[in-house]
């Protein structure tokens, strides 16, 4: 990732697109914006972003078309920004690999916050290279690439940020407040739903690359990674 990333932003209402590329750009951000589905995947491949955020109402192709053809050939962090907040559209985009959400109206700092955190999760340079293996995953948090059962795992920067906790400190219980601050922050208020959906993500991309679940649930505290 450059030191100054590029944030895209798929938004057809000016006025919250111009809004949010004035929020980055003070932050550093390059910013590069879409106001249809169509130019919103064709900017998610040829300005190769760092960030995505991501309206759903948009005019030609809905945000969700948007999601699923971003994830068909990437994993960058992709937060959803929008009005619709029922708790059944944002715990489906979360499945489809959306790495957050934002409700509109939104904060201005809550929107910088999920963000940093994302890019965060998203990894950076390491000064020495961190390899972890256990219950049969490797996991390499320099290169930011996960195999389970010798077959690699194409996880989200936000699965793999959950991955990487749980292997830094294997058989140890995270309660789902410290998994939320792990990965996404002490500054980024704390949903469970979140926690659930991509925990629940990456059990399914596990248990489909070698068969097994090594993902622990500790009822009513959180989870922990254990050899089956």
């Amino acid at each position: 990732m450059s030191a100054n990333p590029v944030v895209l932003i798929v938004e057809d209402d000016r006025q919250a697109g111009r809004l949010l590329g004035e929020i980055f750009a003070e932050q550093g951000y390059r910013v590069v914006s879409a106001l249809t589905g169509p130019d919103g995947i064709r900017l998610a491949r040829t300005a190769r972003p760092d960030l995505v955020l991501l309206d759903l109402m948009l005019p030609f192709k809905s945000g969700d078309e948007v999601l699923a053809s971003i994830r068909a050939s990437s994993q960058v962090p992709v937060i959803v920004v929008s009005a619709r907040e029922t708790t059944r559209s944002k715990v489906d985009l979360l499945r489809m690999g959306a790495d957050d959400y934002v409700t509109k109206p939104f904060d201005v700092d809550e929107v910088v916050a999920r963000a940093e955190a994302a890019l965060h999760r998203a990894g950076g340079a390491c000064a020495a290279r961190t390899v972890h293996e256990t219950a049969g995953l490797v996991l390499d948090e320099t290169e930011h690439r996960a195999a389970a059962g010798g077959r690699e795992l194409a996880l989200t920067s936000t699965e793999f940020g959950l991955l990487t906790v749980l292997m830094r400190a294997p058989r140890l219980v995270f309660s789902k407040p410290q998994l939320y601050a792990e990965v996404w922050g002490e500054s980024v208020g704390y949903d469970e739903r979140t926690v659930n959906t991509h925990v629940s993500n990456l059990r399914r991309k596990i248990r489909e690359a070698c068969g097994a679940d090594p993902i622990r649930t500790v009822w009513g505290i959180g989870y922990t990674l254990r050899p089956a």
